[in-house]
């Protein structure tokens, strides 16, 4: 299944023409895939991630363009309301929350990469440098941080 790593990424690449998003987008295919997997078995999972890595360009796309044409005084408007909101201020913060006792769970590479990557914004290569880990390492660790989150995540919330 890792094996299509690469191929996912290059074919996002092309299609969105941004490696980062590419690579981003190929995670969330791959941690589809596992959670799919733990529900039942799939044939073909090579054809599944491509079609999930077309869905969520798609879904990128989109939500692009909603951001490109919703204008700028209604998100900051939004922002305000949430701030206010305590029930929803409660419930990022037990998001919050559980996403930490889910990261902590984790060994210390596996999150330091999570961590630098989706708060840190850092590149896997520079990842890589920082952490003295291959790429391939880092998008491991990475993918496996994202699954790891959201399964624990799930199970905490249901």
């Amino acid at each position: 299944m890792i094996h299509h790593y690469q191929e996912i990424i290059h074919y996002l690449s092309r299609r969105l023409g941004d490696r980062q998003a590419a690579t981003d987008l190929a995670h969330d295919a791959f941690v589809r895939l596992l959670d799919r997997r733990a529900e039942s078995d799939i044939e073909q999972p090579r054809a599944f991630l491509f079609k999930t890595a077309t869905n969520l360009s798609i879904d990128l796309h989109r939500r692009a363009r909603v951001r490109r044409s919703e204008p700028l005084d209604s998100l900051d408007h939004e922002q305000c309301l949430d701030e206010h909101d305590p029930e929803e201020h409660a419930i990022q913060a037990q998001q919050l929350m559980l996403l930490r006792r889910a990261l902590d769970e984790l060994p210390a590479a596996c999150r330091e990469a999570f961590l630098l990557r989706k708060v840190e914004g850092c590149s896997h290569a520079e990842i890589a440098e920082r952490l003295c880990l291959s790429r391939d390492m880092v998008e491991k660790h990475i993918v496996n941080a994202m699954k790891h989150c959201r399964v624990r995540l799930l199970s905490w919330t249901r």
